[in-house]
């Protein structure tokens, strides 16, 4: 072959191999862009599986957490209502302490209305005696009927005068009359010590109180399961014991009348 055709032959393959560069190019191009857009595949395949991992995470807390509100509300339910019924149980306890202390204020204002009728109805039936022989009071629900030693007894003695058992005679027409009254007879002297027969100023003052008991229960016929006598020597004064005045106070007998107070321990000890 000469060399005009091998240089005719070069310059026709010249297109040819120019042509057949450019489409391996373009093959090696298509080729780097698929590896490339399978590398962006399994980037984002594992992007994917990380973020349903995270949401998957996201609801097992949100599961929690409602778990948690709907158990921090029953305990919440419970607690209010456990409130609730002990708010009703202290206002009824409340509302039951106001009716016993109205029902309480109600006897109490009973019992003075009582004491003060009895009290009336005893100075009433003494009203012949004088204020230096005895006196009627009230004190705390209870009427004290206070007898002077010159009214009952002589001097040193534990024998009632006539005019004493009148007087006891006044008293016990009352007594009678209310059943429901205890009898309560205090004998009391001064601080003299006593030189008689009795052995000291106990002996007297409980003699005194026997004896009136004795007058009351056998010539008046007051109940005796009603009475109780006892003495109480000098040791409660009225008056103080330095002066006569004072001591001619000390020296007497107390008859207490209490009425009596079932329906009022009832209601307190109910």
């Amino acid at each position: 072959m000469n060399k005009q055709m091998k240089n005719l032959l070069l310059v026709a393959c010249v297109p040819l191999l120019m042509t057949s560069c450019v489409a391996k190019r373009k093959f090696v191009a298509s080729q780097q862009q698929v590896s490339s857009l399978q590398d962006d595949s399994l980037r984002l395949e594992k992007k994917i599986a990380g973020l349903q991992n995270d949401v998957a995470g996201l609801q097992k807390n949100l599961a929690d957490l409602n778990q948690k509100m709907e158990a921090s509300n029953k305990a919440a339910a419970g607690t209010i209502a456990s409130q609730q019924n002990a708010l009703q149980k202290s206002e009824q306890e409340l509302a039951d302490r106001q009716r016993k202390l109205e029902s309480l204020q109600s006897l109490l204002e009973q019992q003075k209305k009582n004491a003060d009728a009895l009290r009336q109805k005893m100075a009433d039936a003494l009203v012949k005696f004088n204020s230096n022989e005895l006196s009627v009071s009230v004190k705390n629900g209870k009427v004290y009927v206070s007898l002077q030693e010159n009214l009952l007894f002589p001097s040193g003695s534990a024998t009632v005068n006539a005019k004493g058992k009148e007087a006891l005679g006044k008293l016990a027409e009352v007594l009678n009359a209310n059943h429901d009254i205890t009898v309560n007879i205090e004998g009391h002297t001064d601080s003299i010590p006593i030189r008689t027969r009795f052995e000291d100023n106990w002996a007297l003052s409980t003699a005194r109180a026997s004896s009136i008991v004795r007058i009351l229960t056998k010539d008046y016929q007051v109940d005796p399961v009603r009475v109780v006598a006892s003495g109480h020597s000098q040791y409660d004064p009225v008056e103080a014991n330095s002066t006569p005045e004072g001591r001619a106070k000390n020296r007497r007998t107390e008859i207490i009348l209490s009425p009596k107070l079932d329906e009022l321990y009832k209601l307190i000890n109910g």
